[in-house]
C-alpha cells in the first residue's frame, strides 16, 4: 500500500480518472478532504453547543416561547447526534485509507470511484451495491409491514 502521510499534494490538486485508482496522491488527497470535513463538523457543533449555553431559553416565562425553545433544542440535539454518526464514519474512512481498503467496496471489492468519493468521501460499496443494498432494506421494510 501507498503511505498517503507521504503524499504531498500539488496545488489544485483534483484526482482524475486517467490516474492509477487510490495512488498515494489521491489517498492524501481524500485524507485531508476527510479531515477536513470533520474540523468542519466539530467547529459547527462547538458552536451549536455555546449558543445553546447562551440562550438559556428554558428560563423563559411563557410556556409558548419556553415550548418553542425546547423544540429547538430536541431538533438541535438530533442535529448533533446525526453529526457524532458521521464523524464516527469519518473516522473509519480515514483508518480504511491507514489500511489501503479505502476507495474500495465493501461487498466487492470494485472501485467505488472518483466521482462518488468526491460526492460522498465516506462511501464504502459502488452506486451498483448501495442500490442493491437499498432494494433489499426495502423489501425486508415492506415484508414486515
Amino acid at each position: 500500500m501507498n503511505n498517503p502521510a507521504t503524499a504531498t499534494l500539488p496545488a489544485n490538486y483534483k484526482p482524475t480518472e486517467k490516474e492509477k485508482y487510490m495512488n498515494a496522491q489521491m489517498l492524501e488527497y481524500f485524507r485531508q478532504k476527510l479531515l477536513h470535513w470533520k474540523a468542519e463538523i466539530i467547529k459547527e457543533s462547538d458552536d451549536m453547543l455555546h449558543e445553546l449555553a447562551d440562550e438559556g431559553g428554558l428560563q423563559e416565562p411563557d410556556i409558548a416561547d419556553r415550548a418553542s425553545v425546547e423544540t429547538e433544542v430536541a431538533l438541535e440535539l438530533r442535529a448533533r447526534d446525526r453529526q457524532r454518526k458521521l464523524i464516527a464514519k469519518i473516522d473509519e474512512a480515514l483508518d480504511r485509507i491507514r489500511i489501503g481498503e479505502y476507495g474500495y467496496c465493501e461487498e466487492t471489492g470494485e472501485p467505488i470511484g472518483i466521482k462518488r468519493l468526491e460526492a460522498r468521501p465516506v462511501a464504502t460499496l459502488t452506486v451498483e451495491a448501495q442500490e442493491r443494498h437499498e432494494r433489499m432494506e426495502r423489501t425486508q421494510r415492506d415484508e414486515r409491514e
